[in-house]
C-alpha cells in the first residue's frame, strides 16, 4: 500500500476517534480534541491526492477510498453537529442525499467501465465543506453567551448553508456530466 492509500486509511480510521471526542462530554476538552482530529483528518485529504498526483502514485484503490473517506468524515461531523444542536437536519440531508446520489451514479458508470473523477466542484465542495467544520467545531471551543451565541449561530448556519449550495451544484455537475449512463429511455 503506497503512502497516499494510508493517508486515505488514516482519514477513515480516525473517524471513530473524532465521533468520540466530538460527542462526549466526559473527557476535559473533548471540543479541542474533536477539532484538532479532524482537522488533521482533513489535512490528509488535501496531501494524499497531492502526493498521489506528483508522484504517479494514483491506484484504483486511492480513486475508491479517497472520496469514501471524505464523504465519512464529512457525514460524521454533519450528524455530529446536528446532534450536539448547532446545525439543522435539512441541510444534513439534503448534503447526504447528494453524497448517495454520487455514490450511485459512480456504481452506475463503473459497470460501464467509467470512472467518476473528483470535480472542481467536487473538490470546492468538500474542501469549502470541511473549512466550514472546522470553524464551526472552533467556535463550539468557546462558550459564547447572549448576542455573542447568537452571533455564532447564525455564522455556523450561513457557513453549512453555502456548503449546502456548492454541495447542490456540485451534485448537479456530476449529474448532467454522467447522465447518459443513467437515461432509462436508453
Amino acid at each position: 500500500m503506497n503512502l497516499p492509500n494510508k493517508l486515505t486509511l488514516l482519514r477513515v480510521i480516525l473517524v471513530p476517534f473524532y465521533v468520540f471526542f466530538m460527542l462526549t462530554d466526559i473527557v476535559p476538552y473533548s471540543p479541542v480534541i474533536a477539532l484538532a482530529i479532524f482537522a488533521a483528518a482533513s489535512a490528509t485529504d488535501a496531501l494524499d491526492g497531492h502526493i498521489a498526483r506528483s508522484r504517479n502514485l494514483v491506484t484504483t484503490f486511492g480513486k475508491f477510498l479517497d472520496p469514501l473517506a471524505d464523504k465519512v468524515l464529512v457525514v460524521s461531523a454533519l450528524v455530529c453537529m446536528n446532534s450536539r444542536g448547532v446545525i439543522g437536519a435539512v441541510p444534513v440531508i439534503i448534503i447526504v442525499a447528494r453524497e448517495f446520489m454520487v455514490s450511485g451514479l459512480r456504481l452506475v458508470t463503473a459497470n460501464e467501465g467509467v470512472v467518476v473523477a473528483a470535480g472542481i466542484w467536487g473538490k470546492l465542495k468538500t474542501a469549502f465543506t470541511m473549512a466550514a467544520q472546522v470553524i464551526i467545531m472552533l467556535g463550539m471551543c468557546f462558550s459564547f453567551e447572549g448576542q455573542a451565541a447568537e452571533n455564532a449561530h447564525i455564522v455556523y448556519q450561513v457557513l453549512i448553508w453555502i456548503a449546502t449550495v456548492l454541495t447542490v451544484i456540485s451534485g448537479g455537475i456530476y449529474l448532467k456530466g454522467y447522465w447518459k449512463y443513467i437515461d432509462s429511455s436508453k
